[in-house]
């Protein structure tokens, strides 16, 4: 009988709350979805793929053109030796020489001196250049004797004041036994750019002993160069250049 009572007393006890497992996590609330976000990430991969595909197309629009190689002096020329042809990115607002017109640039003068490694543009370049300021340019006429041979536009020379004995000259020395000798000599100009040479605008000096250029020096040595050349009394050696 108190096995029995134990047991019905026992029916009437209410079991206890189960207890959640370990394991087990409450439910998370949906996340909320936003839409605007993820359009503004998918348009920005699509920029970035555009820009990219811009630039790839750029570098690919190529052209030939013109760089300078030795350095061409204000009134100087293009020739096959001081230039080369280089690939370049189009670019409509630089004015690029195109390696095509090389023949059309030979035509022209630089308006200013143009260091080797530049590559041409239009802007370099005219039909007629001046002296860069500060500079002037004088020609001289010589004689077999008071140039060396092979020079060319751009080369560096000196100027000496050299003596000049005129036919009437000659003439009293021999009568009184002696010799005549012109004015002192000394360096007229240490350095001179040779800007032209005859043949450089074609033409040749047909029936005429004199060789003419032109030189490019300071603007304060043009006077008394000048003067010598008119007497001539004027000779040139090539030397080489400062730079």
């Amino acid at each position: 009988m108190k096995i029995q009572e134990r047991t019905g007393a026992g029916a009437g006890r209410s079991a206890a709350p189960a207890q959640p497992s370990v394991g087990d996590r409450l439910p998370t609330p949906p996340r909320e979805r936003k839409p605007a976000l993820a359009a503004l990430a998918v348009l920005l991969i699509l920029i970035g793929a555009l820009g990219a595909t811009m630039l790839v197309l750029q570098a690919g629009d190529r052209v030939e053109v013109v760089k300078v190689t030795e350095e061409i002096p204000a009134g100087g020329s293009v020739t096959d030796d001081n230039v080369t042809s280089v690939m370049v990115a189009q670019d409509d607002s630089i004015h690029y020489v195109k390696w095509s017109l090389l023949n059309d640039l030979k035509k022209l003068k630089a308006v200013n001196t143009i260091p080797a490694g530049a590559v041409a543009v239009g802007e370099m370049f005219g039909e007629e250049a001046g002296p860069a300021q500060g500079k002037a340019t004088v020609g001289l006429s010589l004689k077999a004797g008071q140039y060396p041979t092979g020079l060319k536009v751009g080369d560096v020379v000196a100027a000496y004041r050299v003596g000049a004995t005129s036919g009437s000259d000659s003439d009293d020395a021999d009568a009184n036994g002696g010799s005549a000798a012109g004015g002192g000599s000394g360096v007229i100009v240490d350095q001179a750019t040779i800007s032209s040479v005859p043949g450089d605008k074609g033409e040749d000096l047909v029936g005429s002993t004199n060789f003419t250029i032109t030189v490019t020096v300071d603007t304060a040595e043009a006077a008394p160069l000048a003067q010598a050349a008119s007497n001539g009394e004027v000779a040139i050696v090539r030397v080489s250049s400062s730079n």
